[in-house]
């Protein structure tokens, strides 16, 4: 079969539990599987060097042995986005160095899983766009994009005319209930009469809108000042700006948020942790709270973070964290492994069409 490359209309429509969760069923079936993500961006420093978090968790659940260099040949990182814009990166050597790692990677699988990175453009500075990737790698393209208006069906048009012969189809993501007709009965044919397969819609899943609030401390950089249920699931954030009997009743309609507020506020912090439905109280400016806050959170069990950042910024990383979620272990893909199953075509996507991406 060909290579699969997962690609999508924007960031965070959930490229990494797509990709990881076929290549688990491909594995199930009896396929000897391999991942790559070429161009890496989504990164943290591990010991000193700047990778890609996505393809150490393919590495872990995949149980696959091969090194990060390979998986990821190219590190898509803000110096080197610069240094290609000053001329630094050649890009002929780019996509050897990308054809090479694949060619090692996919010499003992015999279904390789490639991820795109960003959006359906980015790598554009150095011409390796996900679909110049599937260009390099003669790979068919799964288009993963979310529907939340009609507008949004431009954008999808756009990147199917960027992919051209080489989409094997569309996969809506994280449908809302309230859109899920309107993409069934108007979107869908919609594109198949632009020529344009889709291959499943895929409903929003509680367990996929959120994260953790371990990985809510880790993406803001938090210091925990009060340990609790790391796994307990943030779907929604709140503002602590507001009276603190206000800031109570507000809090108590809530359900699975997080509160964020100045670390000087301690009523708006005693309101948080005595409305037992907050997940977490996230504290800004790098300010501690008064010992009745501490000694309240610790009885209640719940998960204190502090940022050293003001409430508004934390306000918008946090916005972007909850919004997309973040696919960080085995549940996550789990979860879209059993949404894929339900709600897409699978033996199309697993199965690949060898005449896919050829010019045949």
């Amino acid at each position: 079969m060909n290579p699969l490359l997962v690609t999508s209309t924007a960031e965070s429509t959930g490229k990494t539990a797509v990709t990881l969760a076929l290549a688990r069923i491909a594995a199930e079936r009896g396929r000897e599987v391999g991942y790559m993500k070429p161009k890496g961006t989504r990164l943290q420093s591990v010991v000193g060097k700047t990778l890609d978090e996505d393809p150490m968790l393919a590495r872990e659940l995949l149980g696959l042995d091969a090194e990060m260099h390979e998986m990821e040949p190219i590190v898509y990182s803000p110096t080197f986005i610069e240094g290609a814009i000053r001329g630094r990166e050649d890009p002929d050597e780019l996509r050897e160095r990308i054809a090479e790692a694949y060619d090692g990677l996919a010499a003992d699988a015999d279904a390789m899983f490639v991820e795109g990175g960003g959006n359906v453009r980015t790598g554009g500075v150095v011409d390796l766009t996900d679909p110049d990737v599937a260009e390099l790698l003669d790979a068919d393209v799964l288009l993963v994009a979310e529907y939340g208006e009609p507008g949004d069906v431009d954008d999808l048009l756009a990147a199917v005319d960027d992919i051209g012969d080489s989409l094997a189809g569309v996969l809506f993501n994280r449908v809302d209930d309230a859109v899920y007709d309107d993409v069934d009965q108007d979107v869908i044919p919609f594109l198949t009469s632009r020529g344009v397969d889709t291959l499943g819609a895929l409903p929003r899943s509680p367990e996929l809108a959120g994260v953790t609030v371990s990985a809510l401390a880790d993406e803001l950089g938090a210091e925990t000042l009060v340990e609790g249920d790391g796994d307990a699931l943030v779907q929604r954030f709140m503002v602590g700006a507001m009276g603190a009997e206000e800031a109570l009743r507000h809090f108590r309609r809530a359900r699975d948020a997080a509160v964020i507020t100045g670390g000087d506020r301690s009523d708006i912090a005693t309101a948080a942790v005595e409305a037992n439905s907050v997940r977490c109280l996230v504290l800004t400016g790098g300010h501690r709270p008064s010992g009745s806050v501490f000694g309240k959170a610790k009885e209640a069990g719940l998960p204190v973070l502090s940022v050293p950042s003001d409430t508004l910024t934390t306000v918008d990383r946090a916005e972007d964290v909850i919004r997309s979620g973040r696919t960080r272990d085995a549940r996550t893909v789990e979860v879209m492994r059993e949404l894929l199953e339900t709600h897409a075509d699978v033996d199309a996507l697993i199965g690949g069409d060898p005449g896919a991406g050829s010019d045949e």
